[in-house]
């Protein structure tokens, strides 16, 4: 159990934006917990998106912010450089992640055991998945395939979220299931994504309205990945 509750909520973050800031200020405010996960050779890159035909800021934190930005959350790997890995030889696989997991253990002070795979779907394969069980210090690792469920995943290196953040209609849809369910056994609602899509549609307001309706609930534990999966 989570602290002898059946029910946790968790938060997955990626590429460590300067948008985190505010993500992490909004969390804070609601007692929230999230993971962050970093490409340790991209921090403090200056970078911009165009979506939409909107040109959204892209830049990266730098390396001595993160342990004042992150304060109370978790930091896990996301590869140094943020490749396509589908098609990637091992002993880069291998250089990609373990090496970014050893950047980011010096540079926050703590070990990273954490990661989620970059990249759109499919961005991983179970190829990869096994590279990374065998030969690294990853303990789990996230993929960008939702599955609308809130049940424990036997497989964490392949571990899929309930839900993308920006998808409304479907993320309040289970966090009502979540919050009205009462388990025998422990359930996950576990919600992904980037702090900079924010930015896209102007919908900060509307994740803090939502990030208020999720917390503050006597039965459920707000914990990061590590604390949740492990």
């Amino acid at each position: 159990m989570f602290s002898g509750k059946m029910k946790a909520v968790t938060f997955s973050y990626d590429d460590g934006v300067t948008q985190d800031i505010r993500l992490v200020e909004i969390l804070n405010r609601y007692g929230l917990k999230a993971t962050f996960n970093l490409n340790s050779e991209l921090l403090g890159k200056d970078e911009s998106l165009d979506i939409l035909g909107k040109k959204i800021s892209h830049c990266k934190l730098q390396s001595h912010e993160i342990t004042g930005v992150y304060k109370g959350h978790e930091i896990a790997a996301h590869t140094l450089t943020h490749p396509d890995m589908t098609e990637m030889a091992a002993d880069e696989v291998l250089r990609q992640v373990e090496q970014d997991r050893l950047n980011l253990s010096e540079l926050s002070g703590s070990e990273v055991i954490g990661m989620a795979y970059p990249g759109r779907q499919p961005n991983y394969n179970s190829r990869i998945a096994q590279i990374i069980e065998n030969s690294t210090g990853i303990k789990y690792a996230r993929t960008t395939i939702c599955s609308n469920d809130f049940s424990p995943q036997r497989d964490l290196y392949e571990f899929h979220p309930s839900v993308f953040h920006r998808n409304w209609e479907q993320l309040y849809n289970l966090a009502e299931k979540f919050i009205e369910v009462e388990p025998t056994s422990e359930k996950i609602f576990y919600i992904w994504g980037h702090s900079y899509e924010f930015d896209i549609n102007e919908e900060w307001d509307k994740f803090e309205k939502f990030c208020k309706f999720i917390s503050n609930r006597s039965d459920i534990f707000y914990g990061t990945n590590k604390e949740i999966l492990l």
